[in-house]
Protein backbone atom coordinates (compact mmCIF):
# COMPACT_ATOMS: atom_id res chain seq x y z
CA UNK A 1 0.00 0.00 0.00
CA UNK A 2 1.00 3.52 -0.85
CA UNK A 3 2.04 6.01 1.90
CA UNK A 4 0.33 8.83 1.76
CA UNK A 5 2.43 12.19 1.85
CA UNK A 6 1.95 14.42 4.82
CA UNK A 7 -0.31 16.86 3.69
CA UNK A 8 1.24 20.13 4.68
CA UNK A 9 4.22 19.08 2.46
CA UNK A 10 2.12 17.56 -0.24
CA UNK A 11 1.16 19.18 -4.04
CA UNK A 12 -1.22 17.53 -5.84
CA UNK A 13 -1.12 17.43 -10.14
CA UNK A 14 -3.40 15.45 -12.67
CA UNK A 15 -2.04 12.38 -13.75
CA UNK A 16 0.56 9.28 -13.44
CA UNK A 17 3.76 9.88 -12.18
CA UNK A 18 6.16 11.07 -15.00
CA UNK A 19 4.11 13.77 -16.00
CA UNK A 20 4.62 17.03 -16.68
CA UNK A 21 2.49 18.33 -14.17
CA UNK A 22 5.19 16.07 -11.73
CA UNK A 23 8.07 17.87 -13.20
CA UNK A 24 6.27 21.35 -12.36
CA UNK A 25 6.08 20.11 -8.85
CA UNK A 26 9.69 19.13 -8.56
CA UNK A 27 10.96 22.11 -10.17
CA UNK A 28 8.51 25.06 -8.57
CA UNK A 29 8.31 23.25 -4.68
CA UNK A 30 11.14 20.65 -4.40
CA UNK A 31 11.07 20.47 -0.80
CA UNK A 32 7.44 19.16 -1.13
CA UNK A 33 5.97 15.78 -2.19
CA UNK A 34 4.03 14.99 -5.37
CA UNK A 35 0.49 13.74 -4.96
CA UNK A 36 -0.66 12.05 -8.36
CA UNK A 37 -4.26 12.20 -8.72
CA UNK A 38 -6.58 10.81 -11.45
CA UNK A 39 -8.55 13.73 -12.50
CA UNK A 40 -8.24 17.49 -11.97
CA UNK A 41 -11.33 17.28 -9.92
CA UNK A 42 -9.36 14.72 -7.76
CA UNK A 43 -6.49 17.42 -7.28
CA UNK A 44 -8.71 19.85 -6.50
CA UNK A 45 -10.58 17.67 -3.74
CA UNK A 46 -6.93 16.79 -2.64
CA UNK A 47 -6.31 20.25 -1.49
CA UNK A 48 -9.94 20.96 -0.32
CA UNK A 49 -10.26 18.08 1.82
CA UNK A 50 -6.38 18.82 3.93
CA UNK A 51 -4.61 15.79 1.64
CA UNK A 52 -2.70 18.29 0.05
CA UNK A 53 -1.70 21.86 0.53
CA UNK A 54 -1.46 22.93 -2.81
CA UNK A 55 -2.42 21.75 -6.74
CA UNK A 56 -0.41 22.51 -9.59
CA UNK A 57 -2.90 22.98 -12.57
CA UNK A 58 -2.00 23.50 -16.42
CA UNK A 59 -3.82 25.97 -17.83
CA UNK A 60 -2.04 27.01 -21.41
CA UNK A 61 -0.03 25.69 -23.77
CA UNK A 62 2.18 28.19 -25.85
CA UNK A 63 1.30 25.83 -28.83
CA UNK A 64 -1.39 23.74 -27.95
CA UNK A 65 -3.50 26.97 -26.37
CA UNK A 66 -5.66 26.10 -23.33
CA UNK A 67 -5.65 23.05 -21.10
CA UNK A 68 -9.32 21.58 -21.99
CA UNK A 69 -12.12 22.33 -19.53
CA UNK A 70 -9.80 24.03 -16.72
CA UNK A 71 -11.12 27.14 -17.37
CA UNK A 72 -14.64 25.94 -16.64
CA UNK A 73 -13.48 24.21 -13.17
CA UNK A 74 -10.92 26.38 -11.49
CA UNK A 75 -13.61 29.09 -11.05
CA UNK A 76 -16.10 26.72 -8.80
CA UNK A 77 -12.74 24.57 -7.23
CA UNK A 78 -13.17 26.71 -3.60
CA UNK A 79 -9.75 27.18 -4.12
CA UNK A 80 -7.71 30.29 -5.22
CA UNK A 81 -4.97 31.01 -7.29
CA UNK A 82 -1.74 31.43 -4.96
CA UNK A 83 0.90 31.52 -7.78
CA UNK A 84 1.94 30.82 -11.44
CA UNK A 85 4.61 28.76 -12.85
CA UNK A 86 6.22 28.35 -16.51
CA UNK A 87 8.03 25.35 -17.67
CA UNK A 88 9.92 24.25 -20.76
CA UNK A 89 8.33 21.39 -21.57
CA UNK A 90 10.98 18.65 -23.68
CA UNK A 91 9.76 16.01 -24.93
CA UNK A 92 11.57 12.48 -25.08
CA UNK A 93 11.44 9.54 -27.58
CA UNK A 94 11.12 6.98 -24.92
CA UNK A 95 11.07 2.94 -25.47
CA UNK A 96 11.89 0.04 -23.39
CA UNK A 97 15.53 -1.35 -23.30
CA UNK A 98 17.22 -2.91 -26.30
CA UNK A 99 14.68 -0.76 -28.93
CA UNK A 100 16.60 1.42 -31.14
CA UNK A 101 15.06 4.00 -34.00
CA UNK A 102 14.69 1.32 -36.62
CA UNK A 103 12.70 -1.26 -34.29
CA UNK A 104 9.75 1.32 -33.11
CA UNK A 105 6.72 1.26 -35.62
CA UNK A 106 4.19 3.53 -33.12
CA UNK A 107 4.66 5.77 -30.77
CA UNK A 108 1.83 6.88 -27.69
CA UNK A 109 1.38 9.75 -25.71
CA UNK A 110 -1.63 12.84 -25.32
CA UNK A 111 -3.07 14.02 -28.52
CA UNK A 112 -1.48 17.65 -27.69
CA UNK A 113 2.25 16.23 -27.39
CA UNK A 114 1.96 14.30 -30.30
CA UNK A 115 0.79 17.35 -32.02
CA UNK A 116 3.81 19.02 -31.21
CA UNK A 117 6.31 16.34 -32.11
CA UNK A 118 4.72 15.99 -35.96
CA UNK A 119 8.75 16.33 -37.24
CA UNK A 120 9.87 13.43 -35.33
CA UNK A 121 6.63 11.47 -36.34
CA UNK A 122 6.97 11.56 -39.88
CA UNK A 123 10.74 11.55 -40.28
CA UNK A 124 10.80 8.29 -38.34
CA UNK A 125 7.60 6.76 -40.34
CA UNK A 126 5.78 5.89 -37.04
CA UNK A 127 2.15 5.06 -36.29
CA UNK A 128 1.03 7.81 -33.53
CA UNK A 129 -1.30 6.30 -30.98
CA UNK A 130 -3.42 8.33 -29.11
CA UNK A 131 -3.53 7.98 -24.53
CA UNK A 132 -4.87 9.82 -21.91
CA UNK A 133 -2.19 11.27 -20.84
CA UNK A 134 2.31 11.23 -21.49
CA UNK A 135 3.01 9.47 -18.42
CA UNK A 136 0.06 7.04 -18.97
CA UNK A 137 1.86 6.35 -22.37
CA UNK A 138 5.51 5.93 -21.14
CA UNK A 139 3.95 3.38 -18.22
CA UNK A 140 1.69 1.34 -21.04
CA UNK A 141 5.00 1.33 -23.09
CA UNK A 142 6.87 -0.22 -20.15
CA UNK A 143 4.54 -2.58 -19.35
CA UNK A 144 4.37 -3.89 -22.98
CA UNK A 145 8.35 -4.50 -23.28
CA UNK A 146 7.75 -4.44 -27.17
CA UNK A 147 10.37 -2.83 -28.93
CA UNK A 148 8.51 -1.54 -31.35
CA UNK A 149 6.49 0.51 -29.38
CA UNK A 150 7.91 3.85 -28.11
CA UNK A 151 5.88 7.10 -25.99
CA UNK A 152 6.58 10.42 -26.09
CA UNK A 153 7.12 11.76 -22.73
CA UNK A 154 8.92 13.44 -19.94
CA UNK A 155 12.80 12.65 -19.23
CA UNK A 156 11.05 11.96 -15.52
CA UNK A 157 8.90 9.34 -17.07
CA UNK A 158 11.47 7.56 -18.58
CA UNK A 159 13.45 7.54 -15.36
CA UNK A 160 10.21 6.18 -13.40
CA UNK A 161 9.23 3.37 -15.75
CA UNK A 162 12.52 2.43 -16.96
CA UNK A 163 12.70 3.43 -20.53
CA UNK A 164 15.47 4.82 -22.92
CA UNK A 165 15.28 8.40 -24.40
CA UNK A 166 16.24 7.29 -27.62
CA UNK A 167 15.77 10.90 -28.54
CA UNK A 168 15.69 14.12 -26.83
CA UNK A 169 13.99 17.36 -27.28
CA UNK A 170 11.61 16.25 -30.17
CA UNK A 171 9.23 19.02 -29.81
CA UNK A 172 8.86 20.93 -33.28
CA UNK A 173 9.58 24.29 -31.47
CA UNK A 174 11.98 25.42 -29.16
CA UNK A 175 9.33 27.57 -27.08
CA UNK A 176 7.04 24.85 -25.85
CA UNK A 177 5.98 26.70 -22.21
CA UNK A 178 3.15 25.60 -20.46
CA UNK A 179 1.72 28.01 -18.11
CA UNK A 180 0.62 26.61 -14.18
CA UNK A 181 -1.54 28.16 -11.38
CA UNK A 182 -0.83 26.42 -8.07
CA UNK A 183 -3.96 26.75 -5.73
CA UNK A 184 -4.81 26.39 -2.11
CA UNK A 185 -7.64 26.71 0.06
CA UNK A 186 -6.59 30.10 1.55
CA UNK A 187 -5.65 32.93 -0.62
CA UNK A 188 -2.11 34.90 -0.73
CA UNK A 189 -1.66 38.84 -0.04
CA UNK A 190 1.52 39.78 -2.32
CA UNK A 191 3.09 42.77 -1.49
CA UNK A 192 1.17 45.60 -3.96
CA UNK A 193 4.71 47.15 -4.66
CA UNK A 194 6.38 43.91 -6.65
CA UNK A 195 4.57 42.88 -10.09
CA UNK A 196 1.37 41.16 -9.76
CA UNK A 197 -1.41 39.32 -11.49
CA UNK A 198 -4.61 39.24 -11.23
CA UNK A 199 -7.27 36.33 -12.10
CA UNK A 200 -11.01 36.84 -12.13
CA UNK A 201 -14.26 35.90 -13.64
CA UNK A 202 -16.95 38.02 -14.84
CA UNK A 203 -19.96 37.07 -17.02
CA UNK A 204 -22.42 39.40 -19.34
CA UNK A 205 -25.15 38.96 -21.84
CA UNK A 206 -24.73 37.69 -25.11
CA UNK A 207 -25.97 41.53 -26.42
CA UNK A 208 -24.20 43.88 -28.55
CA UNK A 209 -21.23 45.43 -26.90
CA UNK A 210 -21.81 44.07 -23.85
CA UNK A 211 -17.88 42.99 -23.67
CA UNK A 212 -16.35 46.41 -25.20
CA UNK A 213 -18.37 48.51 -22.44
CA UNK A 214 -17.26 45.93 -19.57
CA UNK A 215 -13.47 46.18 -20.82
CA UNK A 216 -13.64 49.81 -21.30
CA UNK A 217 -12.48 51.29 -18.45
CA UNK A 218 -9.04 48.41 -18.32
CA UNK A 219 -8.45 50.79 -21.51
CA UNK A 220 -8.95 53.80 -19.61
CA UNK A 221 -7.16 53.12 -16.67
CA UNK A 222 -4.29 51.63 -18.37
CA UNK A 223 -4.50 48.25 -16.68
CA UNK A 224 -2.69 45.59 -19.02
CA UNK A 225 -4.84 42.28 -19.90
CA UNK A 226 -2.60 39.19 -20.90
CA UNK A 227 -5.07 36.45 -20.75
CA UNK A 228 -9.23 36.69 -21.66
CA UNK A 229 -10.85 33.63 -22.20
CA UNK A 230 -14.32 33.36 -23.22
CA UNK A 231 -17.19 30.48 -22.82
CA UNK A 232 -20.86 29.57 -22.62
CA UNK A 233 -22.41 28.52 -19.22
CA UNK A 234 -25.26 26.72 -18.50
CA UNK A 235 -25.44 25.00 -21.60
CA UNK A 236 -27.11 28.18 -23.14
CA UNK A 237 -26.20 30.75 -25.34
CA UNK A 238 -27.84 33.63 -23.83
CA UNK A 239 -24.76 34.80 -21.72
CA UNK A 240 -21.05 33.51 -21.49
CA UNK A 241 -18.09 33.95 -18.94
CA UNK A 242 -14.75 35.49 -19.43
CA UNK A 243 -11.69 34.57 -17.53
CA UNK A 244 -9.16 36.94 -17.38
CA UNK A 245 -5.42 37.63 -16.25
CA UNK A 246 -4.08 41.33 -15.58
CA UNK A 247 -0.67 42.46 -14.60
CA UNK A 248 -2.07 44.85 -11.72
CA UNK A 249 -3.16 44.39 -8.44
CA UNK A 250 -6.43 45.17 -6.73
CA UNK A 251 -4.91 47.76 -4.62
CA UNK A 252 -3.99 50.42 -7.30
CA UNK A 253 -6.01 53.20 -7.89
CA UNK A 254 -6.26 51.73 -11.79
CA UNK A 255 -7.24 48.18 -11.56
CA UNK A 256 -9.78 49.35 -8.81
CA UNK A 257 -11.16 51.68 -11.03
CA UNK A 258 -11.37 49.18 -13.63
CA UNK A 259 -13.15 47.00 -12.24
CA UNK A 260 -15.90 49.31 -10.56
CA UNK A 261 -16.94 50.34 -14.24
CA UNK A 262 -16.26 46.41 -15.03
CA UNK A 263 -18.86 45.48 -12.61
CA UNK A 264 -21.16 48.34 -14.13
CA UNK A 265 -21.37 46.50 -17.17
CA UNK A 266 -21.63 42.88 -16.42
CA UNK A 267 -22.46 40.45 -12.98
CA UNK A 268 -20.59 37.87 -11.07
CA UNK A 269 -17.29 39.38 -11.02
CA UNK A 270 -15.09 37.23 -8.96
CA UNK A 271 -11.71 37.63 -7.84
CA UNK A 272 -9.88 33.42 -7.70
CA UNK A 273 -6.41 35.13 -7.19
CA UNK A 274 -3.73 37.94 -6.84
CA UNK A 275 -0.69 36.27 -7.13
CA UNK A 276 3.54 37.44 -7.50
CA UNK A 277 4.11 37.19 -11.77
CA UNK A 278 6.31 34.66 -12.14
CA UNK A 279 9.90 35.54 -13.39
CA UNK A 280 9.62 34.34 -17.16
CA UNK A 281 6.79 36.36 -17.27
CA UNK A 282 8.78 39.01 -16.41
CA UNK A 283 11.83 38.34 -18.83
CA UNK A 284 9.50 38.03 -21.63
CA UNK A 285 8.42 41.09 -21.14
CA UNK A 286 11.40 42.90 -21.12
CA UNK A 287 12.81 41.05 -24.09
CA UNK A 288 9.70 42.07 -25.64
CA UNK A 289 8.46 38.84 -26.96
Amino acid sequence: MTKMPDPSRAIAFQGEPGAYSHEACRKAYPAMEPLPCATFEDAFAAVREGRARYAMIPIDNSLAGRVADVHHMIPYAGLHIIAEHFERISHHLLAPKGATLETIRTVESHVHALGQCRNLIRQLGLTAVVGADTAGAALEVAKAGDPTRAAIASALAGEIYGLESLRANVEDAEHNTTRFVVMARDAVEPNPNQANVTTFVFRVRNVPAALYKALGGFATNGVNITKLESYLVGGEFVAAQFYVDVEAHPAHRSLRLALEELDFFSHEVRILGVYPAHPFRRAQRAAGA
